[in-house]
């Protein structure tokens, strides 16, 4: 029989990606004890690739965390884009269309890697590789969760779960039927992504609207590039070489713009698809989803990270006034708050993928409409400017503010 014993804790978080890592080094910072499970290993964690522009907010985040110190070191700050669209380029200056505010270059597996370090510094207790996850009476007073690890059976009894685990999670899943509300939109492709340890094409990002298709340029350093090419859903990773994905690239771009790439073999390939989807509400009893648990956007504006930044700003500070202050005025409006902002990001990213992609079943004037859309936005202050304001992120207090 496998053995058993019973932690108490103030919050447990289940998931230890960057939301989870994040919302128990904040709540450490504040005298909050929190234990954090995770059913992957710390490897597998570490090895997701994902989104690497961080907001200032995240930015912020991360400093206030105590862990923003590589990221100031090695992260590449962007004051701009680049936008082309039927061989026209054009420059999206954040800077100036935001009153200075720029975005950070920063990969999530660096971000993921500080905050694991910090919290091992701390001595703080994580558990990977935590098995048959269950999470128990969270519309009590007395919630737990209940796991298998190493061939015992562990019992987190706390006061409040965060279910920081993704969309495949297990706290989503546990919310009784009819409490919640999803809305979900899946596009008919999705993105097929080469890391590569080569020079990047651009020393910004260059999002392009082709007639064969979307293609980002991006990057992780000044030496490690990331690019994206709209792909079918149907694609599989076996049609896709390297030489064939350098290729559609060059013939997607044009030799013009093409003209100081730099090949090489690609150190990770994969195929995302992409989609929309927010859960409604994001608080049930003492359970709170925040990140992918509870929203999902298409990378496109690369909100995903930065969204979950946000839930979890406002989740450790409605958790603060909880404890330090006696208030649950956080706690009873940390729904309302994450989706405000959470819709917003939602619209972007919805608005700007539609805008920057190929769909299978537009007609011809779908594609001349949005051409002229995108026209408009390059040739228009006030178009730029929303552009540019959405990019950056909006401000924390901004789901404070009237409708």
């Amino acid at each position: 029989m496998p053995q058993s014993h019973t932690i108490r804790t103030q919050v447990a978080i289940v998931g230890a990606g960057p939301a989870g890592l994040l919302l128990g080094q904040l709540l450490h910072r504040a005298g909050i004890d929190a234990v954090l499970i995770e059913r992957q290993s710390a490897d597998y964690v570490l090895g997701r690739i994902r989104a690497g522009v961080l907001e200032q907010v995240t930015m912020d985040l991360l400093d206030e965390a105590g862990v923003g110190q590589r990221m100031h070191a090695e992260g590449l700050v962007h004051s701009g884009f680049d936008m082309v669209c039927e061989g026209l380029r054009k420059r999206v200056d954040l800077a100036a269309l935001t009153g200075g505010k720029t975005v950070m270059v920063y990969g999530q597996t660096e971000v993921t890697r500080d905050l694991m370090e910090a919290r091992q510094s701390a001595g703080l207790p994580t558990y990977y590789e935590a098995q048959s996850v269950q999470i128990q009476d969270f519309d009590t007073a007395h919630p737990r969760v209940v796991f298998e690890h190493g061939g015992h059976t562990v019992g987190v009894e706390c006061d409040f779960i965060a279910g920081c685990d993704g969309f495949h999670g297990v706290c989503r899943a546990n919310v009784p039927q009819g409490a919640m509300q999803t809305f979900e939109k899946v596009y008919p492709f999705g993105w097929l992504g080469i890391l590569s340890d080569t020079q990047p094409l651009h020393h910004e990002l260059i999002y392009a609207s082709t007639v064969r298709g979307f293609v980002l340029c991006s990057q992780r350093s000044h030496t490690r590039s990331r690019y994206y090419l709209q792909v079918p859903l149907t694609d599989t990773l076996d049609q896709w070489s390297d030489e064939a994905f350098w290729d559609e690239l060059r013939l997607r771009l044009g030799p013009q713009q093409c003209a100081s790439l730099v090949t090489g073999p690609s150190i990770e390939k994969s195929i995302a698809p992409l989609r929309s989807f927010v859960a409604e509400p994001m608080r049930f009893g003492r359970l709170f989803l925040a990140g992918d648990a509870a929203h999902i956007v298409p990378p496109t504006g690369a909100k995903g990270l930065n969204l979950a930044a946000s839930d979890v700003k406002y989740l450790s500070q409605a958790l603060r006034d909880f404890y330090l202050e006696r208030s649950n005025a956080g706690v009873d409006h940390y729904s309302d708050r994450c989706l405000r902002r959470v819709w917003r990001a939602e619209r972007f990213s919805w608005w700007f993928t539609t805008l920057m992609h190929r769909f299978p079943a537009d007609a011809t004037i779908d594609n001349k409409l949005k051409y002229a859309e995108l026209d408009y936005v390059l040739h228009s202050e006030a178009g730029l400017r929303s552009l540019a304001e959405n990019y950056v992120g909006l401000p924390l207090d901004f789901a404070q503010a009237g409708a």
